[in-house]
């Protein structure tokens, strides 16, 4: 069973995920307001039909944060600073921003009795697996500032338990429309655009035979979404693999694109990932639609 969402707070509302779930939220009739610092998030991802609020959660006054938010049917805290090379650089930085920035959003909606908080982790939480695909029983080894970061707020959210609904939703590698394409540490699916579009080499790292599992960015918002109205799901803190459940290897990728490749750039990286996302769709009546492959072929690229 579902009910509709009537008023709702993205945090990182402009960001590359939050973008797309405010515009869909709002399409779907609710009223959304948004708190985003741009530190990350784009202002040209500004939708007029939405409240913004620009303040960084990982300082702001959770008194003023609970004014803010009073009447709130759900709160869907995206703000982060997802960069695990970042989090290396500056941990202290990245955990402010992380750990204490959910923290807030956590405390806030305790004050102003928000009852549903939906919480965006992510896979890297899991670390290396031994066995595939991944499941939510698996164990938890973060291997990164990030990871672990991320993994402190989804414990934050199930030690709310008893005032606030809170599910975590540990996303894949997300792709679509909008992604960054700023930076050393962006997806595969971002630079091998950009490559092809400006017609150079596709630069593969390592051998390429590393598969991951791509999942598209309006299904984690559907994910969110049914995370959010699903009656029938009394969380308290609970995790959901968000991916496609296929992997497809890097030079997979780079045939698609097609083009001359270029291999030279050694990095540490897992060599497969893969997620279980048969709880998701048992409980939550959600599974991905689109695929990666139609997607790349779909793609205007000059």
């Amino acid at each position: 069973m579902e009910n509709k969402i009537k008023k709702a707070l993205v945090t990182g509302g402009a960001g590359f995920i939050g973008t797309h779930l405010v515009n869909r939220l709002i399409l779907d009739g609710a009223q959304v307001s948004v708190i985003d610092n741009f530190s990350t998030g784009k202002r040209k991802n500004i939708n007029p039909l939405a409240n913004y609020w620009e303040q960084d959660i990982s300082t702001i006054n959770t008194e003023q944060l609970a004014d803010y938010i009073k009447n709130t049917d759900v709160i869907f805290h995206m703000a982060a600073r997802p960069s695990v090379q970042y989090s290396i650089d500056y941990p202290i930085e990245s955990n402010q921003e992380n750990v204490n920035g959910t923290l807030n959003v956590l405390v806030a909606a305790q004050k102003a009795n928000v009852k549903k908080v939906i919480f965006s982790s992510t896979s890297a939480v899991y670390g290396e697996p031994e066995t595939f695909p991944i499941q939510e029983t698996d164990k938890i080894n973060p291997m990164s500032p990030y990871a672990l970061q991320k993994y402190i707020g989804e414990q934050y959210c199930r030690l709310f338990k008893n005032d606030i609904q809170t599910v975590c939703l540990r996303y894949f590698n997300v792709y679509g429309e909008g992604m960054n394409n700023e930076g050393a540490y962006r997806s595969v699916i971002s630079v091998f655009t950009e490559q092809k579009k400006n017609n150079k080499p596709l630069t593969i790292t390592n051998d390429g035979d590393q598969t991951r599992d791509f999942v598209y960015v309006e299904d984690v918002v559907r994910a969110n979404i049914l995370a959010s109205t699903n009656t029938l799901i009394k969380s308290q803190g609970e995790a959901y693999n968000i991916g496609s459940g296929n992997n497809i290897s890097v030079n997979k990728i780079a045939d698609l694109f097609g083009g001359k490749k270029k291999y030279g750039e050694k990095r540490i990286e897992p060599k497969m990932c893969l997620s279980d996302i048969s709880k998701a769709k048992e409980n939550l009546g959600w599974e991905p639609r689109k695929d990666i492959q139609k997607w790349i072929s779909e793609l205007k690229l000059g």
